[in-house]
């Protein structure tokens, strides 16, 4: 089905749309960790209270991911993607004015719906596009989204320099996202994937699926988990000043683009498994560099770029490593994208209950929990596919 029968479909200008897209998704997304402590002012809320905004996002996500996946696989991809663009600008430029904590909830969670289906659609039509080339191309569009989350977080820290106020940060995104909704609006939209042999569909929900569900569970939980709170953490221990930890979490995010960037050519010469199980691994050193000098910032810097680097990835690789195995529909696609949605919602939620009644310094140790419950589903999906290669 396409929405337009005179104009003819362009896969690039598509794809560059897309990319459009997931820069407004990684900035509306990476806001909410910096401007924590600010909606906790506004709504009179304490952090363990404001931390339930993490698993409204995250449900809606998750519903907004499923719902959108069902969707795209009937009716035209770029008028979905269209709609839910403009009802993220009107979300956005409404949190910053709220101070009620349950209204806030409300609005979050709903843009949290829109952001998943946003989500869903960009990777969904991406992979129908390009098919068993998509490789480079989904790096491509999750650095875009890095671009996005890279940004974010340097516009908010120079409005609090020169206003002292949040709302400017959250209305220039959501301005920026109404000529990508237009444009995306007036684009025909890819030819819709067809739906799997019954034989085919039964094989894709197997244990590879599963453990492919539950890896983005956990690698997400600790992605978002550190993004959203690496400023807070460092804000709360006294290690770095409020402007520098703004600055912290843009370097976090800037590491993060620039390995999104280098993750492009990469995809072209190594094996989905092999930059895996790499970048799996850079994890596990950032980790180290921040648990063995807890007290330096040096360290801290040190760690949080690391970080970055080896986890920015991790998702466009599990997404084309999956749709090589199982031919991605929207349905599955969605189905993926709710266990991301739940690795968002429990872990920074689960961190936001500890952070009060424990102390920050609980926030590394459930985010390396994260980490190695995720490298050994890699572990397991890598064997499974190699005893798949041999039993050809």
């Amino acid at each position: 089905m396409n929405n337009s029968t005179s104009t003819p479909f362009k896969p690039l200008t598509a794809t560059f749309a897309y990319y459009a897209a997931f820069i407004t998704l990684g900035a509306t997304m990476s806001l909410t960790g910096p401007a924590l402590p600010w909606l906790a002012q506004h709504t009179a809320s304490r952090l363990d209270q404001i931390s339930i905004i993490f698993a409204a996002s995250s449900l809606g996500y998750m519903i907004g991911s499923q719902l959108g996946g069902r969707t795209y696989d009937h009716f035209p991809g770029h008028r979905i993607q269209a709609i839910a663009l403009l009802l993220i600008s009107l979300g956005i430029a409404l949190v910053p004015v709220l101070h009620s904590l349950w209204f806030l909830v409300a609005v979050i969670f709903i843009l949290g719906v829109l952001q998943g289906a946003l989500d869903t659609g960009c990777n969904t039509l991406l992979t129908w596009i390009h098919g068993e080339k998509v490789g480079p191309f989904m790096n491509g569009l999750h650095f875009f989204y890095g671009v996005g989350a890279f940004l974010a977080p340097l516009i908010f820290a120079r409005v609090i320099l020169a206003a002292n106020e949040i709302r400017w940060a959250y209305w220039f995104f959501s301005l920026l996202t109404l000529p990508i909704a237009a444009w995306l609006w007036l684009m025909p939209s890819p030819p819709i994937r067809r739906k799997l042999t019954t034989e085919a569909y039964k094989r894709s929900f197997n244990v590879l699926f599963l453990l492919i569900v539950l890896f983005f569970v956990f690698h997400v939980g600790l992605e978002l988990g550190f993004g959203n709170w690496i400023y807070t953490f460092s804000t709360r221990l006294n290690m770095v000043s409020s402007t520098s930890a703004a600055y912290l979490t843009s370097a976090f995010w800037g590491a993060f683009t620039i390995a999104r960037l280098l993750g492009i050519g990469i995809s072209t010469r190594l094996r989905s498994q092999t930059i895996l199980m790499t970048d799996m691994t850079g994890c596990l050193v950032a980790f180290a560099i921040l648990l063995l000098w807890p007290a330096s910032t040096l360290a801290l810097w040190v760690g949080t770029i690391v970080m970055g680097l080896s986890i920015a990835s991790v998702f466009a690789t599990g997404m084309t490593f999956a749709d090589q195995q199982l031919s991605l529909t929207g349905a599955m696609t969605g189905w993926i994208l709710v266990g991301s949605g739940i690795g968002g919602m429990v872990s920074p939620w689960l961190i936001g209950q500890l952070f009060e009644s424990i102390g920050p310094r609980v926030t590394m140790p459930v985010l390396l929990a994260n980490n190695l419950i995720a490298f050994g589903l890699l572990l397991a999906l890598i064997l499974l596919h190699r005893k798949k290669e041999t039993s050809r």
